[in-house]
């Protein structure tokens, strides 16, 4: 008997797509950021999610991005390395009938995305692989590129990661955190 991938499911929090509930296949390494945790940031970036330009790098189940595009936000660039990742994706975003000019999905690396790119973003979703948190050191150094003047910068990674001393010299403070399980999340604003 061939053997079957597990597959997960997430429901979107809030907006015109609220109660949706989306299904995904098991990555390793992926983990969708929790409810209760999406319902705080989104509650966070409220006054400021309609109309946004948004980057959700490590994108994974691509719930961040979504949830965004669900809330008002006007576009979404969707970033993951993993072709399996970005074709789950592409199909939750099917799913929920997202208009093709709202979204643009690529399999790439995060770092290399950041290196190639010119854009510059109102909000940019990082949550990492779990199991390199180290990643973000390096991200976080080119971030400020790439936000719009006064952006957000939401970051998720494990609560024994020093996310504090990875925010040194990148000219992004933090104004917002919470802590759900081992899991810490900023919300930083651009200082450039």
């Amino acid at each position: 008997m061939p053997k079957q991938s597990k597959s997960q499911e997430v429901r979107i929090i809030g907006g015109k797509w609220k109660g949706r509930k989306l299904r995904f296949k098991s990555i390793p390494d992926l983990r969708p950021t929790l409810g209760r945790t999406r319902e705080t940031l989104f509650n966070w970036l409220r006054p400021d999610i309609e109309g946004a330009l948004c980057l959700d790098l490590f994108a994974g189940s691509g719930i961040l991005g979504i949830e965004a595009l669900s809330q008002g936000a006007k576009h979404v660039t969707f970033i993951d390395r993993s072709r399996q990742a970005t074709a789950g994706i592409s199909q939750a975003l099917s799913e929920v009938s997202a208009s093709a000019d709202t979204n643009t999905v690529l399999c790439n690396e995060a770092q290399r995305f950041l290196e190639q790119q010119n854009s510059k973003f109102d909000i940019v979703f990082i949550d990492p692989p779990f199991t390199k948190p180290e990643l973000l050191t390096s991200i976080l150094t080119q971030l400020p590129n790439r936000l719009s003047q006064d952006g957000y910068c939401y970051i998720e990674a494990p609560s024994r990661f020093d996310l504090e001393a990875s925010l040194e010299n990148t000219q992004l403070e933090r104004i917002k955190q919470t802590r759900a399980g081992d899991t810490q999340s900023f919300l930083c604003i651009s200082q450039s």
